[in-house]
């Protein structure tokens, strides 16, 4: 199985599992908190070590790594649907598409909500006000209630890149300069 096939399969996999935790979310009225537990969830695996190990590890028996999510689970204060769909998770040795999950219920959760997500990376760090202002400017675009997600890398010189869905709008100074370069070699 090639690695494509391998990444396309657990997407497929933790697609179906999301799906089926959003519908029942959906239909109690509960988008809020499960919102509240994907946070909590995907918070998890981003820091800690030992159950990116535990979901992805073979050495872990089914037993074992359902003892130790259900485990999780109870400290966390998971719902009973999450808590549920964790345990089967790990009794179908499944637990390696956790991430995955986190990413298709954020992403069935922000369209639920008429949330879009946008990727912001500035030259420098942005204000409150100007994000604020890139927020409205961006909702106005989309007709939906945007997001950002910020990072600066100054090698953008100045400006900043705007990713929204497929869309992308680059003023970086770094980008304008590349072009320049580009028109002169053309000259030339």
């Amino acid at each position: 199985m090639t690695v494509a096939n391998s990444v396309s399969m657990s997407h497929s996999i933790a697609g179906r599992y999301a799906q089926a935790v959003f519908d029942i979310a959906m239909a109690e009225g509960q988008i809020d908190s499960l919102a509240r537990e994907t946070e909590s969830l995907a918070a998890a695996l981003a820091e800690s070590d030992d159950l990116r190990a535990l979901i992805s590890s073979p050495k872990y028996s089914r037993a074992e790594q359902a003892a130790a999510i259900g485990a999780i689970a109870s400290k966390m204060g998971l719902s009973p649907v999450m808590a549920n769909t964790l345990q089967l998770m790990a009794k179908n040795r499944r637990l390696f598409v956790l991430p995955q999950l986190t990413e298709r219920l954020a992403a069935l959760i922000a369209d639920a909500r008429g949330e879009v997500t946008a990727e912001v990376t500035s030259a420098v760090a942005l204000s409150d006000e100007q994000m604020d202002r890139l927020k409205q400017t961006l909702a106005e675009k989309s007709g939906k209630t945007v997001k950002l997600n910020t990072r600066v890398d100054d090698s953008l010189i100045g400006g900043m890149i705007v990713r929204l869905g497929s869309q992308m709008i680059d003023t970086s100074v770094r980008s304008k300069l590349a072009s320049l370069q580009n028109v002169m070699k053309e000259v030339g």
